[in-house]
């Protein structure tokens, strides 16, 4: 299930997204938390089973949403549910259309979402 962030969240969040290679600096860390917080457009989620054990994070804009972060809490990796994620995910945001930032593609690829052109689609990641 999903879960919509809430600064109540913040330490949950920033422990997850830190295992993200472009997020290990905390300076980086903090200032991706603070878009999510102030910038409507930035939507983080939080992936719940018994525990939070992910974060999905998408930046949208029109009628797209630019997966900017996700993330597993690395003792459930390996059993899909970064694949789940990204589904219940999909379902949240209804019609509009998913794609992979640079620091997202790999994944996105590995779940089976592999379309013509993606890494020609892709904006630049450093762009907050």
């Amino acid at each position: 299930m999903l879960i919509r962030y809430k600064k109540n969240y913040e330490k949950i969040a920033m422990g997850l997204l830190s295992f993200m290679p472009s997020e290990k600096d905390l300076k980086r860390l903090q200032g991706t938390i603070k878009l999510y917080e102030e910038d409507q457009d930035w939507q983080l989620y939080l992936y719940k089973e018994d525990d939070i054990i992910g974060a999905i994070g998408v930046k949208i804009k029109d009628n797209e949403a630019e997966l900017r972060h996700i993330s597993v809490n690395p003792s459930y990796r390996g059993q899909g549910k970064g694949k789940a994620m990204l589904n219940a995910l999909r379902n949240q945001l209804g019609n509009i259309k998913i794609k992979p930032s640079e620091n997202t593609l790999e994944f996105f690829e590995k779940s089976g979402d592999q379309s013509k052109n993606l890494r020609e689609e892709l904006t630049d990641p450093d762009s907050h």
